[in-house]
């Protein structure tokens, strides 16, 4: 593995009011951009503070690019289904602006049924809805005619079509993505066949990076991001304690899902929920072995579900730039650059 770009990626599940939720995550992008990461991602939730805090990610991001003034800002992803694509498009572009052009613009068909109704639409129809949308985004973004000759999109977001991420478990998601010239957005874990449960994680994305690299227009450099649950700690004692608590708190709800743990020890739990969790040797030989990560453009690290204590989380994300993500590659050519950030305290 080479790793030449990594992110830090938030879905603000902290134990706390969503107003302290919001200024952790805020007070975690600096941190990842003062250590020289190389973009934050946000995920969007409706409803339920169990499986994300944040309904609005534009106007975080918003707040968060006032903090900031390098570090590139993404969604990951908005639930297109559930939003009008045109408006979708006016937020983006004028986040863009706002920003210096740092937005990344993920999106996806979303995952929580229940959320659709409120919404008027329904959770089996996602994927029509999607695709439908996702033209109409696209359009937009493009600078088409809106319902009348006179309208488009304004602020202008052409700038923006080569920065749009798909995200998916399918191949034929991948290959849509690709078609389209699309970034890949590949998720930190997710459910297993029925008669195959203890396939891997690069079992499964494999096939999707390869239907996605296949389907590029020709010229098109692939962008493939990569999320990956990842917490590192200064002892193996500390890292396996915090993700014990998370892992089982969590299992329930993975279980839910279709998604039940191989086993009911730590390290089944790990291995069922694709945690990269330890000291940093640890976690740097467990990335290495992790061939789909390997063939990302991007590593986007979380701490979900060890959902570890904030200053565990600053700690885990110092770590990451200054052990883990150097090991494998990253920073070639920038480690004076991102010393000299850590050193001043600046982003």
């Amino acid at each position: 593995m080479r790793m030449t770009r990594i992110g830090f990626f938030t879905r603000l599940l902290d134990e706390a009011s969503a107003a302290e939720r919001y200024r952790i995550a805020t007070e975690q992008i600096v941190a990842a951009e003062r250590h020289g990461f190389d973009s934050a991602w946000v995920a969007q939730h409706h409803f339920h503070a169990a499986e994300g805090g944040l309904p609005s990610p534009f106007v975080f991001l918003a707040h968060a690019a006032a903090s900031t003034s390098r570090i590139r800002l993404g969604t990951g992803v908005v639930t297109l289904p559930l939003e009008d694509p045109v408006r979708v498009a006016e937020d983006a572009a004028v986040l863009d602006l706002l920003s210096g052009g740092r937005v990344e613009l993920g999106i996806g068909s979303g995952s929580t049924p229940s959320s659709f109704r409120a919404f008027g639409e329904r959770s089996e129809d996602r994927a029509r809805v999607f695709a439908e949308k996702l033209d109409a985004l696209v359009a937009a973004l493009a600078g088409g005619e809106l319902g009348d000759p006179a309208n488009h999109l304004q602020p202008p977001g052409r700038d923006l079509l080569g920065r749009v991420w798909q995200a998916t478990f399918s191949a034929f998601g991948g290959t849509r993505a690709g078609r389209a010239g699309h970034g890949l957005m590949l998720s930190r874990t997710q459910p297993r066949p029925a008669d195959a449960p203890r396939r891997t994680l690069s079992e499964l994305q494999l096939p999707v990076i390869d239907a996605y690299r296949e389907a590029l227009p020709g010229g098109v450099p692939p962008r493939i991001l990569a999320s990956r649950t990842l917490f590192v700690a200064d002892s193996r004692d500390e890292a396996r304690r915090f993700a014990e608590r998370g892992l089982r708190r969590a299992a329930a709800g993975f279980a839910r899902a279709g998604q039940p743990p191989l086993g009911d020890t730590l390290d089944e739990l790990i291995a069922s929920y694709d945690t990269h969790v330890g000291t940093p040797v640890e976690v740097i030989e467990s990335l290495a072995r992790d061939s789909a990560a390997a063939e990302a453009t991007e590593v986007a690290f979380q701490v979900h579900s060890v959902d570890p204590p904030h200053e565990l989380v600053l700690r885990s994300i110092e770590l990451i730039a200054t052990e883990v993500a150097p090991a494998l590659g990253w920073g070639a050519g920038l480690g004076d650059r991102n010393a000299a950030l850590a050193a001043s305290g600046r982003p």
